[in-house]
Formats: structure tokens, C-alpha cells, sequence
């Protein structure tokens, strides 16, 4: 049978395309509910896990050493108010006394320069008052310097060390300690002590400049002996450090002290003077 002679019904049906099976529908997603934060759980998102960039790892150094170094002087500042705290009455009296003294030192000291400056510009003969001044100015840098005996009052300290405890270091604190009390003149067993002095240990003996020197230890200082005296005694000073060495000092005040050491002098090597 030919296609023209089959019914018009198998050729319509051969015409179109087999029928496809019918997909089921497409499932899509259900959207996904987030559960709410609280504002504490929002503030620990927010925070942790920590974003550091480099300039804050750098202030954040920067502050830890600021607040060590505030924490190390907090330190220190209490431990020196605990060992004042823990002075007798008559020690806080002495330390004030000494505090005052060396106060009024540097206003006679500023008095004096300014009478000398006056007494230039009022000099009718400028000259010889300015040449009088260079020696008596010369007069003071030969006794600092120690090319010049001097006398005057001042004390005696005697350090006597029989279990060969003191160190030379302990006998700088004594020298720096009458200096900051007022001592113009220094003399150690026979050693003049000027700005230069060192002193070293050597052999269980203390060298002085290079000299040796043995006990005792003999202190010939010129200066006002109610200020040298107590800035010894002071609690902690110089008295009490050589006593905890068990050694024995006795100071004794004096209204002439001769020291008579003398330094050559010496020209310096680099420094010139730059006045001009």
C-alpha cells in the first residue's frame, strides 16, 4: 500500500514526533532562613578572629614600651618615697638641712658672679678691676686644679679597713658625695683628687690616680664642715654603706685643714681654649 493510499490519520500521526514522557517538575531550593545574632554574638564576629595591620602592630609596640618604662620609673620612684618613708624624723630634718644648704650655695654662688659682672661695668679703671678678678679667678682654678695648696675649714674622714672590704668604687661614692655637698678641696692619703681623679682596686689595695693606697683611708676635705658632715651620715649615705662592710669611720670637724698635695700641670692634648 502507497502512502497516498493510507488514511489521512496515520499520515498525520507519522508526521508529527513521538510523544516525549512528561518531566517532572523542577524542584528548586528553599532559601536558606539565617538564625539571628544577638548583638553579643555580632560583636565576637566583629572582633575575633583579630584584623592587625601593620600600623597598628606597630602603635600597639610602641605603647608596651611606653607602659613598661612608665612602669619601671613607678617602680623606682616608690622604692626611694618606702626608704624615705622608713627615716627616722631627725634623718628627713638632716636630709631637708642638706637640700637647703646646697641651695643656698648656688644663690651665693650666682650673687657672686653678678657682683663681679657690676663691678666691671662700675669700675672707673675697667682694667685693673678686670685684672684683679684674673687673679683671684686664677687664684680658685689653681686650688680646683690642685697646683696650689689651700687651707680653710672643712673635715677629716678616717676609714679604717682591717677585713679589706672597701672597694675602690666605695671610696668615689664618698669623693662624689662631698663634692655634691660643697667640698672645694679633696685630699686621699697624701693624693690630691681633682676633676680627673680615677680611682681602680688592685691586689685587695685601692689606686688612686695610680698610687696606691692602703688603710686607712685618710679624707682631707676643705669646705663648710656643718654641710660636709651630715651628707655623710645621711640614712643609706656613705657612713652607713661602709659600716655594713664593717669598716669604721670617724669624721671629725675641723676650723683649719691644710691640703697640701699638689698635681703638676698638665697641658691638654686636644682641648684649646675657644675664646677668642
Amino acid at each position: 500500500m502507497s502512502e497516498q493510499d493510507e488514511p489521512p490519520g496515520n499520515r498525520l500521526r507519522k508526521e508529527l514526533p513521538e510523544e516525549l514522557p512528561a518531566r517532572p517538575p523542577e524542584v528548586t531550593d528553599a532559601p536558606v532562613v539565617e538564625p539571628r545574632l544577638t548583638g553579643r554574638q555580632r560583636l565576637v564576629q566583629g572582633l575575633w578572629p583579630p584584623r592587625v595591620t601593620r600600623a597598628q602592630l606597630i602603635v600597639a609596640v610602641l605603647l608596651f614600651g611606653l607602659g613598661f618604662g612608665l612602669a619601671v620609673q613607678v617602680a623606682s620612684n616608690s622604692d626611694s618615697d618606702s626608704a624615705l618613708r622608713g627615716a627616722r624624723q631627725e634623718d628627713l630634718v638632716r636630709i631637708l638641712d642638706e637640700l637647703d644648704d646646697r641651695t643656698q650655695r648656688l644663690e651665693d654662688e650666682k650673687q657672686g658672679l653678678e657682683k663681679q659682672r657690676d663691678e666691671l661695668e662700675n669700675s672707673s679703671d675697667q682694667a685693673e678691676e678686670a685684672r684683679k678678678q684674673t687673679v683671684e679667678k686664677e687664684r680658685q682654678l689653681g686650688i680646683l686644679a690642685g697646683t696650689v695648696a689651700a687651707q680653710g675649714p672643712g673635715i677629716t674622714m678616717t676609714i679604717e679597713d682591717t677585713k679589706g672590704t672597701v672597694e675602690a668604687d666605695m671610696l668615689l661614692d664618698a669623693i662624689q658625695e662631698l663634692r655634691a655637698a660643697g667640698a672645694e678641696a679633696i685630699q686621699v692619703n697624701g693624693v690630691r683628687v681633682v676633676a680627673g681623679t680615677y680611682l681602680s682596686d688592685s691586689d685587695k689595695r685601692v689606686n688612686v690616680d695610680g698610687n696606691k693606697i692602703s688603710t686607712p683611708f685618710r679624707f682631707k676635705v676643705i669646705g663648710n664642715p656643718q654641710d660636709l658632715e651630715p651628707a655623710l651620715n645621711i640614712p643609706g649615705g656613705v657612713v652607713q654603706t661602709l659600716e655594713k662592710e664593717q669598716a669604721t669611720v670617724t669624721v671629725e670637724r675641723s676650723g683649719k685643714i691644710v691640703v697640701d698635695a699638689l698635681r703638676a700641670a698638665k697641658r691638654p692634648d686636644y682641648a684649646r681654649s675657644s675664646s677668642r
